[in-house]
């Protein structure tokens, strides 16, 4: 009976030895897997052009606002981190991309478009990089930053009436080019359907892989509406009952830049308000007391349409918490606050007195 016992023990530890050792290959092999995914993500931003650099921005968790909302969390898209600073980067590559496959940019044209800034400084990089001239229409009250940032690009700017807004600089543009027949190529960005298309193929998709399929609700503001038009079919093709809402400023006079009042506006052609779930009217000081929050508690300095956006999100999170339901709700910060900064105001120093 000993002896049996005794067998009976060593074949268990040479049972254990074996568990041990294939435990010690299986945490080795997901040791080297975990180092080749950490080689690939590496790899995968080694570019050969700065274009290749667009898209594939990181999310946050914003849990300064989500700890008010139990159940629900609050992811933000970090667009800002793209090479030009913009979501339009995507946009901007996308229609110029598009174009040139397509031959309606030919060589040695020029790029011209109107816009209040960020996809000014998209367009600044991509013909850079492709090697085409660009030429912006902006109204004349654009920040002093888009102005700066465009004009190191080798942009040259054409100034519409302030007082017109983004429409103004819209009419304007199609002056200069019906004007000018062959000399530009103009993408138009409220009527481009590569504009949507680039959010379609990539932000849509990204968000739904970096949530691993959990997210419920996107939000964000609208100007050309692209964004807001491309990531949510892509999303709603993924799973049909995620809400897709687009926030935009609650009157005409408002000083959310970058952001449309449809009523007040001319409304892009590329906009479909019936494949949304709803539109959320954002109050000017409402978005810009979210953006102060933002950099104080989560150290996110972001523009005033980032603030918009994050404010319509929690808008929907605060609905689903009273309404005892979980979700995922996702937000887009398509900019950084230094593309809002004013220039330095000069002082001469008084010469001193004889």
């Amino acid at each position: 009976m000993g002896a049996r016992v005794l067998r009976l023990r060593r074949i268990g530890h040479r049972d254990e030895l074996r568990v041990s050792h294939a435990a010690d290959v299986l945490r080795s092999a997901a040791e080297q897997l975990a180092h080749m995914e950490t080689i690939r993500r590496a790899r995968l931003r080694v570019a050969e052009r700065i274009t290749d650099l667009i898209g594939d921005t990181p999310v946050v968790r914003l849990r300064a606002f989500d700890k008010d909302t139990p159940g629900v969390e609050i992811w933000a898209k970090c667009e800002f981190l793209n090479p030009g600073g913009s979501v339009k980067d995507r946009a901007g590559y996308q229609m110029i991309r598009d174009a040139i496959r397509g031959k309606q940019l030919q060589p040695g044209q020029e790029i011209i478009d109107s816009t209040s800034g960020n996809t000014g400084v998209a367009y600044s990089l991509v013909g850079g990089a492709l090697g085409y001239p660009v030429t912006l229409v902006m109204p004349g009250n654009v920040s002093w930053a888009r102005r700066k940032i465009s004009e190191a690009f080798g942009t040259k700017l054409i100034f519409s009436d302030p007082m017109e807004g983004s429409d103004g600089a819209i009419v304007l543009c199609r002056k200069i080019v019906a004007e000018h027949p062959g000399r530009y190529f103009y993408p138009d960005q409220y009527s481009n359907p590569s504009n949507p298309l680039a959010h379609y193929n990539g932000t849509g998709r990204e968000i739904w892989e970096q949530t691993e399929g959990r997210v419920t609700h996107f939000v964000t503001g609208i100007g050309t509406t692209g964004t807001v038009m491309g990531t949510g079919r892509r999303l709603k093709e993924y799973r049909q009952d995620i809400e897709v809402y687009a926030v935009e400023p609650d009157d005409a006079l408002h000083g959310l830049e970058g952001l449309k009042y449809m009523d007040s506006s001319i409304v892009p052609t590329i906009y479909h308000p019936e494949e949304l779930d709803g539109v959320i009217a954002m109050p000017t000081d409402e978005a810009w007391d979210v953006s102060d929050r933002l950099a104080k508690e989560e150290g996110l300095l972001v523009g005033h349409s980032s603030g918009a956006s994050l404010a319509g999100a929690l808008r929907i999170a605060r609905r689903l918490t009273k309404d005892g339901r979980a979700g995922v709700v996702v937000t887009l910060f398509p900019d950084r606050a230094d593309r809002y900064f004013e220039a330095p105001v000069t002082t001469q120093t008084p010469a001193p007195k004889s």
